[in-house]
Order: C-alpha cells, then structure tokens, then sequence
C-alpha cells in the first residue's frame, strides 16, 4: 500500500471532529481538508476506521490523484494503477462517482472509461479478454474535482451512518454521523445529564449512550472490504476484540423525550437494537415545559426547523415556548441546539454564545450553542 491514503468524507463542518476521532485511534499523517479528512493507508486502518468511526460518512482507499483534462489521458493514468494488486480474477468492480468543476463533467462518460481501463488493465494481467466478474465487489468511486481526478476502492459499503439499529425512522431523520459530531461537540463523554426533547427517533441519545460507553458503531454491520481476498480476515477479529476491550462500564444518565407516543416508542426500539436500553430513557413529554433536574447538564438536540412556509409560524411560536423554559433551567445548563432557522436566536429570544456552521445533509444549519450561566 505504498503512497495510498485512506480518505474519509464527511459532512461539512465535522472535518475537525472526524480527524480527532482517527488521531485517538492511532492512525498515522492525519489531515483535514474541505468535506473529508486523510490519513496514511494501512490493512490495519482500513479496519480500525470502518470499525470506530462515528462521523465519517466511509472509508475510501485511494489508489490514485492526478490531473487530468481529456478522456484518453483519464484512461491512461487509471489503466496505470495497480489493479491487480487489489482486485482478484474474479473481482467485481462497479463504478460510480461525481465530476464537479472539471473539463470532464459527464459521469456516465467518465466511469464508462475508467471501467473500460480497469478491465484491460486485468485482463492483461490475468490473461482474459473479459474479465468474469464473478466473486466479490471491489467498488471503485472517483471524484473530479477542479480537473484533478482521485480514483479509491469502497471499503465500506453501505454508509457508515447506517448503524443498522434504524430500521424505521421518524419524518426528517437525523443522519446517525451528525448525531455523534453533536454530541462529540458538546464534549459529552458519559458524565453528568443528557437531555434530548425533540428526540424523534432516539439518534442524539442513543448515539450519546454509545460515546459513553466507548462502544464502536461498526461492531453490528458488516463493512465491502470483509470480503476482499488480499484483507486479512483476522483483522476484522482482532480490532473488534480490541474495540470491545476500550469499553466501559457504567451508569449514565441520557433521556430522550418527544410530545409524539410512537416517535418514543420508535426510539426505544431503536435503542434495544443499538443494544444501549439499559443506558438510555426516553419518555412523552413536551419541549415547551422543559425542567431539568439538577444544577447542571446538557441538552443536545435537533428541533423541527420549518422549512415548509406553512410550518414556519408554527415552528417560530415553538422555538419562543422553548426559550422560556430554557431560560427558568438551573444556570449550570448547556444548550446545543441544531436548526437551519435563519431567525433562530430572535425567535428564541436569546442570542447564542457560540455559533458552528454544519450541514445536515445539502442544508446549511448553526449549531447554536449556550454555554451555561454564572451563578
């Protein structure tokens, strides 16, 4: 695996938290860039990544950078890389990707010719003038980006938000990856009260429960690079005993609410699933009469963000209610609260001590954060 890197996208505005996340796991040149984070490229990191990663959206091993502006010089360099040392005689390989700012801007176009040049490139190798496709996928993605081509191999498959307890969710679900970058930005690690009121599905708890727990996300799924030949199986073994060993035990106090009977009932099934019910509460309750116990605590949450016209003076009329009882909590309280409102702060009759632009899913949102009260 000389000169390749492992490169994890990530939705905008967790570059930060996803490169922290992969320096405690001990990977190695660990560097942020716009929408994804990179790190030196090792069997071993393809796991460990896959395994305990709870903001990157998957893990890409990528073969190949270079400049390109013309479709025979595309087929070149691809056709250069080493195939062969990734993909077996039997290996599947689908293509897909996205051309952004570039010269070469058709993606049908440009996955058809790096698929052609994959397939000679194995086909010289193995000796075959069509290659049978017949074992394992070895998805290939590209990217172009301002004329500069990044050609990687999946290695997870499905996207690493998928869990797999969220079977079901509840209208406008926040994404399981976004979830943990809230809480992670909250510097929540299992002490002292977690309050979630507009819990929906359970994400923001149950992703809490397992950040406390320090259990890794990936140890229920299965992840593509499972089934690649020149992978050692043992390393799946290995890392998730290893990730199983860096948990803790412990009593937390985490309680998810929500004014909706079957949005509390989803979410404990959703816990049970994520093997954390003993760890997490989640219960009926209106946001508008927020009264937490105790002197101090965080609330981390995502609430409705109208952006229907229709739902908009409903949500206004919601996010005022909300900021008088957030106002009446003991001043030790926390608040980190997600919307893409851009009237939030006058609606919610408090300006944020802190603002961090994210984004859920292509919509641009403020973290607002409050930052508790002197006593």
């Amino acid at each position: 695996m000389e000169n390749m890197v492992l490169t994890i996208p990530t939705l905008f505005g967790l570059e930060g938290v996803c490169a922290d996340e992969l320096r405690r796991m001990e990977l190695k040149n660990v560097r942020g860039e716009n929408g994804r984070v990179v790190c030196d490229a090792s069997p071993q990191a393809i796991v460990r990544a896959n395994l305990n990663l709870r903001t990157g959206e998957r893990v890409l091993l990528r073969l190949g950078r270079f400049e390109c502006t013309d479709f025979d010089s595309l087929y070149a360099n691809v056709r250069s890389l080493p195939w062969a040392d990734v993909i077996p005689r039997e290996g599947a390989f689908p293509v897909q990707g996205r051309c952004r700012g570039s010269k070469l801007s058709s993606e049908q176009r440009c996955g058809a010719i790096i698929r052609a040049a994959v397939g000679d490139a194995l086909g010289t190798k193995y000796g075959l003038e069509r290659m049978p496709e017949t074992g394992a996928a070895y998805s290939i993605q590209f990217l172009f980006l301002d004329d500069v081509c990044e050609v990687s191999l999946d290695a997870s498959g499905p996207s690493l938000h998928k869990r797999g307890y969220r079977a079901m969710s509840g209208i406008a679900p926040l994404r399981e990856t976004l979830a943990a970058g809230l809480v992670l930005l909250s510097r929540y690690r299992g002490k002292g009260p977690l309050r979630d009121p507009f819990c929906g599905s359970g994400t923001i708890p149950i992703e809490a429960a397992l950040i406390a727990k320090n259990r890794a996300p990936g140890l229920d799924r299965s992840f593509a690079a499972q089934k690649w030949a020149w992978l050692d199986k043992g390393l799946w073994l290995e890392e998730g005993d290893r990730a199983m060993d860096l948990e803790y035990d412990g009593d937390y106090d985490i309680l998810g609410s929500d004014t909706d009977p079957a949005a509390v009932e989803l979410s404990r099934q959703n816990a049970v699933k994520a093997g954390v019910d003993d760890l997490v509460r989640f219960q009926l309750a209106d946001a508008t009469r927020f009264a937490p116990a105790g002197q101090s605590g965080r609330v981390v949450t995502n609430p409705p963000y109208g952006e229907r016209l229709s739902d908009r003076h409903e949500v206004e009329g919601l996010y005022a209610a909300f900021g008088r009882a957030w106002r009446q909590a003991p001043p030790g309280w926390e608040l980190y609260l997600l919307s893409s409102h851009t009237e939030f702060e006058r609606t919610f009759g408090k300006k944020a001590d802190k603002k961090r632009k994210l984004y859920n899913g292509m919509l641009k949102c403020d973290l607002f954060q409050y930052l508790g009260r002197k006593v």
